[in-house]
């Protein structure tokens, strides 16, 4: 009987290269769906971190041209400007409508320079902002 069990142990003590080979293929099939989408995870947390901080700019920049306006409407000219530098390599387009005697629209356009070129092409705009400015006094 003791013979017996020490064979029965000698059988089952570890696994077959096929049984590893099987669990690697297993894992691996496993891995690759996971691996691509934390990739493609990764890659849409940074263009919404991008589209924030344009976003946060470009709200910026209106509230300067806001805050200018309140007592300077009719000399402070256009604020139109184009490829202006707001942190880093974020740009910015501003575009100056007159809409009446006492009243503007600002369109704030502002982007992350992906070609480095300093100036914000249309495929690189993140966020626009439109808002209207009147003369108060």
């Amino acid at each position: 009987m003791r013979l017996k069990y020490l064979k029965a142990n000698r059988r089952h003590k570890g696994l077959s290269i096929i049984e590893v080979a099987m669990a690697s293929v297993l894992l691996i099939v496993a891995m690759v769906p996971i691996l691509r989408s934390l990739t493609k995870a990764n890659m849409l947390s940074s263009e919404v971190e991008r589209k924030t901080q344009a976003l946060v700019l470009a709200q910026g920049k209106l509230d300067a041209i806001r805050a200018i306006s309140v007592y300077n409407f009719g000399s402070t000219g256009s604020f139109t400007a184009s490829n202006v530098v707001l942190s880093g390599s974020y740009l910015c387009n501003i575009t100056d409508t007159t809409a009446g005697t006492d009243l503007k629209q600002i369109t704030v356009s502002v982007g992350y320079d992906d070609s480095g070129n300093g100036t914000l092409a249309s495929n690189e705009v993140d966020v626009t902002l439109t808002t209207y400015i009147a003369n108060r006094w």
